[in-house]
């Protein structure tokens, strides 16, 4: 007999809480969804009022009989999906797919797998929260009608294979709009112009009190000539201070920005490796531990306890002096559900120095940020001593300004890129002072249309505009990228011809899907229903009408569309047409435009950015049969290189005859493939 049967989703998971609850408590994982609406049909009864049928997932048979095998012995049952709607709904599913009994059955939730969280839930442990269950189905059903319904008709006019989304395709509008707004941009002409006074700058500001702007080389022309060789005169000197505060707590779309920013990292990247932090891991000395509480919140807020925790530490590494005068307060965005605390390490003695030897490279870079970004959330501003100079020579008047660090306060801890300010020193000067010009340093610009999305300014621009929520959001770039619809060069989304295409359909028939005020109010509704002032199925019935009626107008007036595959410079080995690209259920891959007489068909391969150490051909990133990744020459069959490690470019200083290589994956080093050398890899390897 089972005294405390508890079930969640993750199998390292629930290594970590067995841990933490010990004998009496049996833990097992569902891994994931265990029902789910049917993928070979709509599974949405339109006409029932979108009665939704749910069907057990492919391959949960196994899993679902030994839970009702567990269930059956156990005298209490705890449902510890996650804390969200996803959660909340996956043990919704669970209490009816094992038939199990409300009176032994509760839910329990906590933001971080830490022993008091979790022996707190169970002291609060609650029924199923229906409101939230709620949300989901109406979430769930929603994108299944727009998907199943518009997707056939793009596979009838375009090509098989595509698909519709209710936030993928207001994501592909905004790429497609902002790579129409770059291409119509017309550049226009700007100077500054700045006068070199000893040890210091000054910029131009205007001329005769009239803020002149300075569009042409005449226009500076025309400055310099009113100028001529007069001496600078000191007419306003203000000294002052000004703070600087530090920014708030990460929440899981500001975690993906910076992530993207530092790092480079993609949103569902920077996702899976917190999902390791949360989820627990195996820290020396400790055993498994979760290092961060849960990761998909969208506010900055964090508990009593964790705010102690940090002045603690605060305290008692940098001094009372680092100590903010009040409890820092932080705003939750417009849409913001504040329902979970901040991402944040769930104990402030767990330094990213004590616990670098028990994670990875990755895992060590973003628990160091997420455990800077708490600490100095919680830390006293910047302090910087300020100096503004006004100065005129001959009615133009110029200005110079100048900042010097006094308190680094947060930055102590938190100096990212964009904190890392410089110090501008300025001499003492004195109101009626003269200074002569050194010289003068004029300089041509011109405007710059706006930048492509990165993904990082994507999932910004998507919390802005309320499309989605914080979890779907690396979710919806991932499609948009496997669909074919976008690219990603040099770090920025582009949209492609297919891509454009599809939008454009999306623009012309459904244009209230990809408005982003529509999607942004669906998500309102959606969040009413959470908080269980509206019906879920209310939305439904107030969105599919007009949907019905624009698919049917779709089909008669859209005519079929052809899109071009995109033809590459590699010629067919067996018949030498130029190949193609091709989209496959596993992404783009190389075919013979010569189909069907010619079926040749191949990957495309990755360059690993390195010269084959064989032959100097390129060293390309390969997958085999089992998905494990290798690294070949792209001149195979010709070159028979192959490696399990990336290898670095370079031969072996000792032995001469090895090829270095990448090799570990806690402790990174450069190790040769013949004899015994090794050295520590560089910090960009590593």
């Amino acid at each position: 007999m089972i005294k405390n049967l508890v079930i969640l989703e993750s199998p390292s998971k629930a290594k970590t809480i067995k841990k933490i609850l010990g004998p009496n408590y049996k833990i097992e994982a569902c891994v994931g969804h265990v029902r789910d609406l049917p993928k070979s049909q709509l599974g949405v009864d339109t006409e029932s009022d979108f009665e939704p049928k749910y069907i057990t997932i492919r391959g949960k048979g196994d899993i679902l009989a030994n839970l009702r095998k567990l269930a059956k012995t156990a005298k209490r049952i705890y449902l510890a999906t996650d804390p969200d709607r996803e959660g909340e709904a996956i043990s919704w599913h669970l209490m009816h797919a094992l038939k199990l009994d409300e009176k032994n059955t509760e839910r329990i939730t906590f933001n971080e797998i830490t022993k008091n969280a979790v022996k707190k839930s169970l002291k609060e442990a609650r029924p199923i929260d229906m409101d939230l269950v709620d949300a989901q189905q109406a979430r769930r059903v929603l994108d299944r009608i727009v998907g199943y319904r518009i997707s056939p008709l793009l596979w009838k006019k375009v090509r098989k294979g595509l698909s519709a989304g209710r936030v993928q395709s207001v994501v592909l509008k905004l790429i497609c709009e902002r790579e129409e707004e770059i291409e119509l941009f017309n550049p226009e002409e700007y100077w500054t112009l700045e006068a070199k006074l000893g040890k210091f700058n000054a910029r131009y500001h205007a001329a005769d009190n009239d803020k002149f702007e300075l569009r042409t080389e005449a226009d500076v022309q025309a400055v310099l000539k009113k100028i001529g060789k007069s001496d600078f005169t000191v007419r306003e000197v203000k000294e002052g201070t000004r703070t600087r505060k530090p920014p708030a707590p990460f929440t899981t779309s500001t975690l993906q920005q910076e992530a993207s920013r530092l790092f480079g990292y993609a949103p569902s990247r920077t996702m899976r490796i917190a999902q390791h932090l949360y989820e627990g891991v195996d820290v020396a000395g400790e055993g498994a531990v979760g290092l961060v509480t849960y990761i998909r919140t969208d506010s900055p807020r964090i508990s009593d306890d964790a705010y102690a925790d940090a002045i603690s530490h605060i305290t008692g590494s940098y001094g009372k002096a680092y100590l903010p005068a009040e409890r820092p307060q932080y705003k939750t965005r417009g849409r913001a559900q504040d329902a979970h605390e901040a991402i944040r390490p769930t104990a402030a003695m767990r330094t990213p120095d004590a616990l670098k030897a028990s994670l990875t490279g990755e895992q060590h870079k973003l628990y160091k940020l997420i455990w800077e970004r708490f600490i100095g959330s919680q830390m006293a501003p910047a302090v910087y001593s300020t100096l503004s100079v006004k100065l005129e020579a001959k009615k133009v008047a110029w200005r110079a300004s100048g900042s010097l660090l006094k308190f680094d306060g947060y930055l102590a801890v938190y100096h990212k890129n964009e904190d890392a300010e410089k110090d501008v020193k300025i001499p003492t000067l004195k109101v009626g002072e003269s200074i002569k010009p050194n010289e003068f340093l004029p300089a041509q610009h011109f405007t710059q249309p706006p930048p492509r999305f990165s993904e990082g300014s994507m999932v910004r621009t998507m919390e802005d505009l309320g499309i989605g929520r914080p979890g779907t959001f690396a979710q919806t770039i991932m499609t948009l990228l496997a669909r074919g619809y976008v690219t990603k060069e040099s770090k920025v989304l582009y949209p492609t011809e297919l891509g454009e295409i599809v939008n454009e359909i999306m623009t012309d028939y459904f244009n209230d899907i990809v408005d982003t005020e529509f999607t942004a109010r669906m998500e309102d509704e959606l969040d009413r229903v959470e908080l269980g002032e509206m019906e879920w199925k209310k939305v439904l019935r107030g969105f599919y009408p007009t949907l019905a009626e624009k698919i049917k107008a779709a089909e008669e007036l859209i005519g079929d569309i052809e899109v071009k595959d995109e033809v590459t410079d590699i010629p067919c080995e067996n018949c030498g047409r130029l190949m193609v690209v091709k989209f496959g259920r596993f992404g783009k891959f190389l075919a013979c435009p010569g189909f069907p007489d010619c079926r040749n068909a191949k990957p495309i391969l990755e360059e690993a950015g390195v010269a084959c150490p064989v032959c100097s051909g390129k060293v390309v990133i390969k997958k085999s049969k089992k998905g494990r990744t290798y690294y070949g020459c792209d001149a195979y069959p010709d070159c028979d290189f192959i490696s399990w490690n990336l290898p670095t470019g370079e031969h072996c200083p000792q032995c001469k005859k090895g090829y270095l290589m990448i090799k570990g994956r806690k402790k990174r080093v450069v190790a040769c493939s013949e004899c015994k050398y090794t050295t520590d890899a560089p910090e960009e390897e590593a």
